[in-house]
């Protein structure tokens, strides 16, 4: 190997990847991916330090190219941490410090930001940038990082650090709702929120981050995190043994969180100490970050396939040998778009290391080049649509193909498939399998064909019964007083979300057909309905074929009308309910008291809605109660105390809800 060439290769595309994360906030190649890439330059270096360069991205802050916006000096650096991916170098740090005490934190995976105060005032808030001098972000911010407090009960300059992130929940939700411009990760997702030229409009697409809080301090002197500021979760450790099992037990609940971690971080816990150990050009002496290995395990990379979703796009779905990861069988994994495929390049054949984090999708993180032996092939895109052989369209930065033919059989089958799914017109006894097969036979062409099914028809098919049969249509019936709410979701509205059907219902529109003739500027006064999402549910309803479909769904005795449990809320029909005007959070698992069986986040807060509170998704000053149910984490429960927040049990709840009239 030319070991200067290589060097000097591995230099400047770590320079690239830290300029199109930290400068345009995107993440092209995983953590590890990245850190591997690193590793090896630093290997390399240490082996041959003659041969680095002059501007090695080693021993400096990872930064981007150059600060594209206004710009403002940090009062102390804002560092990167050396990095520890054993537990023996985690015990030869705290050997190092011996009789001091140890602080353990969650090392989130966002964005990092220094949020000055003065005399109790918001200064400034700016990105880490190149350690030294940071981009102010302050207008950004307060658009996509609600509840950030404008002010703080402390005089004085105080500057609080931490982290901001995009929840995975946001993540998905957002995803689902712009499937033209995906963001690959939820780290990329808070990088790149951050460097858009229209928060505002970032905001209104739901693009949000939030803030966690991970120190503070009044003009360079340790302080307690203000009030209003969420605390990354830490634990204080008085010896080696109590670290490594802070880091273990830290490791241990990451899947169950509702953002990305990556590590832990340790470090001397009194900031005494923590001065006195100094730091080097790019790491503090006294904080090491443990690096936790993703989840992953190899397998063999066996097809690629390319199905058609219901809204036309069309994503690679790989199937892989059965392999067992983050406690499931895996046998089909995401290659998330054709760009990243490229990128990474990835092979049918190919060893490749799948990687399940909590509840994403399983996907193939990296290759295994060394591992080939010649009969591997490349994964091609495919051109024209693999249903209707309509040429496909490619769009965004991940190169995504597109179906844009309306008529195309494998997107119909997408659509009745979706209508007839639980959150839309919940037809129980009908499965994916059987819509398939009657829309292959013509039977299903479109949605409100469902209630033309009869059992004498069905039992025409191999393998049905006369039971199946007749669960079936009863399962239909049943799903014709599926309300406004639920059919604005089973119509795949394009942009539209579940949570814009609630928001159309919650605006007062009655009828579908008042839906259907509300104008753009209608639905942008809607709280939470932006421009783009206006437009297209106005285009969606002008298509003639979609005023058939919904006159047609009507002679069948669908119910498209908004159902009592999704009207406005009327305040008065609450009567003295505890809940009324009240702000609360939901967290938790909830069981119905009325059935026993286990009852939905949402469903609990249109009933929490119905007696006249308002709901929202994180505590803080504001929050009058958090609703906890059942497996509470302990994030919420210790910000509520911290708060003062009244925690609520699910019993208190439901009485509450008796009392209302509710249930």
């Amino acid at each position: 190997m030319d070991v200067a060439k290589r060097i000097g290769e591995l230099s400047a595309e770590v320079k690239r990847l830290n300029d199109l994360y930290y400068g345009k906030g995107d993440s092209p190649l995983p953590d590890a991916d990245y850190d591997a890439l690193k590793d090896e330059l630093a290997a390399l270096v240490a082996e041959h330090p003659e041969l680095e360069p002059a501007d090695s991205p080693l021993g400096r802050v990872n930064a981007p190219a150059e600060l594209t916006g206004p710009t403002v000096r940090h009062a102390r650096p804002m560092l990167s941490l050396a990095k520890a991916t054993g537990e023996e170098q985690i015990a030869a740090f705290c050997a190092r410090f011996g009789g001091q005490v140890f602080r353990v934190s969650e090392k989130l995976d966002g964005l990092s930001l220094s949020i000055v105060y003065v005399d109790g005032r918001l200064d400034y808030v700016a990105t880490r940038g190149t350690g030294a001098v940071g981009e102010l972000v302050t207008e950004k911010v307060k658009h996509v990082i609600p509840g950030l407090p404008a002010g703080i009960a402390e005089p004085g300059r105080v500057e609080v650090r931490g982290e901001a992130v995009m929840l995975r929940s946001v993540w998905a939700a957002y995803n689902e709702a712009h499937p033209d411009k995906t963001l690959t990760n939820p780290r990329s997702g808070a990088a790149g929120t951050l460097v858009l030229k229209d928060p505002e409009a970032a905001a209104e697409a739901k693009r949000l981050l939030r803030f966690f809080a991970f120190g503070a301090d009044r003009n360079g002197a340790a302080l307690d995190i203000p009030e209003g500021f969420e605390p990354v979760a830490q634990y204080v450790c008085a010896s080696t043994d109590e670290v490594l099992d802070a880091i273990r037990e830290i490791g241990d609940r990451r899947d169950g969180l509702d953002y990305d971690i990556d590590g832990a971080v340790v470090r001397l816990h009194e900031p005494a100490a923590f001065d006195a150990a100094g730091f080097n050009s790019a790491e503090p002496r006294g904080a090491i970050a443990f690096k936790y290995p993703p989840e992953e395990k190899l397998t063999k990379l066996l097809s690629v396939e390319w199905p058609v979703g219901k809204i036309g796009r069309v994503p690679p779905r790989a199937k892989v040998a059965p392999v067992f990861v983050g406690g499931v069988t895996v046998e089909n994994i995401t290659l998330h778009n054709p760009r990243l495929i490229r990128e990474r390049d990835l092979r049918i054949g190919d060893t490749v290391a799948v990687v399940r984090r909590g509840d994403v999708i399983p996907f193939a993180g990296r290759s295994l080049p060394e591992e080939r032996d010649g009969s591997e092939l490349e994964i091609v895109p495919p051109a024209h649509c693999p249903s209707c052989g309509g040429e496909l369209e490619v769009r965004g930065t991940g190169e995504e193909r597109w179906c844009v033919n309306l008529q195309c059989p494998a997107q119909a089958t997408r659509r009745l498939m979706h209508w007839a799914s639980r959150q839309a017109a919940d037809m129980e006894g009908v499965g994916d399998t059987w819509i398939e097969k009657l829309a292959e036979d013509g039977v299903l062409r479109r949605r409100s064909d469902f209630y033309d099914l009869t059992a004498e028809r069905l039992l025409g098919y191999e393998r049905m019964g006369e039971v199946s049969a007749r669960n079936m249509v009863d399962s239909i019936a049943a799903s014709k007083g599926m309300g406004l709410r639920r059919a604005l979701i089973g119509l795949a509205i394009p942009m539209a979300s579940e949570g814009t059907a609630k928001r159309l219902c919650l605006a007062g529109y009655e009828r579908i057909e008042d839906v259907a003739a509300a104008t753009a500027d209608d639905l942008v006064a809607i709280r939470d309905i932006g421009p783009k999402a206006a437009e297209s549910i106005v285009a969606f309803f002008a298509r003639p074929e979609v005023r058939e479909e919904i006159a047609a769904l009507r002679e069948r005795g669908v119910n498209l009308d908004v159902l009592d449990e999704d009207r406005p809320v009327d305040a008065a029909a609450a009567g003295d309910s505890p809940l009324k005007g009240k702000a609360v959070v939901i967290t938790g698992a909830f069981t119905d008291p009325r059935s026993g069986a286990k009852i939905s986040r949402p469903d609990v807060t249109r009933l929490v809605e119905q007696a006249a509170a308002t709901t929202a998704s994180s505590v803080s000053a504001s929050t009058d109660y958090l609703l906890a149910g059942d497996n509470v984490g302990a994030a919420k429960t210790t910000k509520a105390e911290k708060l003062g927040v009244t925690v609520v049990d699910q019993d208190q709840l439901w009485r509450w809800l008796a009392e209302a009239g509710v249930i």
